[in-house]
C-alpha cells in the first residue's frame, strides 16, 4: 500500500465523485464507503462519509464532511493520455457540468481541477531544441482542450 494517499474534502457527494472518476479511468474502483460512527464538527454520527477509492492504481481517500476550503488550482490531477481519442473522451466526461479552462485544464462538476494532456507533451516541452519547445508552448497556450495534431504541427515547425 502507498504511504502517501491524497485526501479530498468534499462538501458533499464524495462517494458520487469517486464512483464517477472510477467509471472513467482504467484500473479504478471505489474500495469502500464508511460512515463516521461518532459525532464530529462536520455533523452527527453517520453523516460524514469516508470514501476509499483507487484511480489508475493510485489510492485516494475522500470525505463528504460539509464546507471547508474549496478545491483550487494549487492542486490538480494530471491524466497523461496516449492519444487524442482518450483526451476527447476524458475532456467530454470531466468537463460536463464543470468548466473548461486554458491549456488542458478543467474543473469538474465537483470543483476538482484536472489537467488532461497528451503523454507526448512532456517530451516536446523538454526538447533540447528550445525553438521547438517554444513553438509547442505557444501553441498550447492558445488551446483550451489540447490537440495532439496541433501540438505536433507546432513541434515540427509546420
Amino acid at each position: 500500500m502507498s504511504k502517501i494517499v491524497p485526501h479530498l474534502w468534499y462538501t458533499d457527494k464524495a462517494e458520487e465523485a469517486a464512483a464517477f472518476y472510477a467509471s472513467l479511468l482504467p484500473n479504478s474502483k471505489v474500495d469502500s464507503v464508511t460512515a463516521l460512527p461518532t459525532d464530529s464538527p462536520s455533523g452527527p454520527a453517520g453523516s460524514v462519509k469516508v470514501v476509499e477509492f483507487t484511480l489508475m492504481g493510485q489510492p485516494f481517500m475522500a470525505t463528504s464532511a460539509g464546507p471547508l476550503d474549496p478545491f483550487n488550482h494549487a492542486v490538480s490531477f494530471m491524466v497523461q493520455c496516449d492519444d487524442q481519442a482518450e483526451i476527447d473522451r476524458l475532456w467530454a466526461a470531466l468537463s460536463q457540468g464543470g468548466q473548461s479552462e486554458q491549456c488542458g485544464w478543467l474543473k469538474d462538476r465537483y470543483g476538482l481541477c484536472w489537467q488532461i494532456a497528451p503523454t507526448v507533451l512532456g517530451k516536446m516541452m523538454k526538447d533540447p531544441d528550445r525553438a521547438r519547445a517554444r513553438r509547442v508552448a505557444e501553441a498550447m497556450l492558445k488551446m483550451v482542450k489540447l490537440d495532439i495534431a496541433g501540438l505536433t504541427k507546432a513541434y515540427e515547425g509546420r
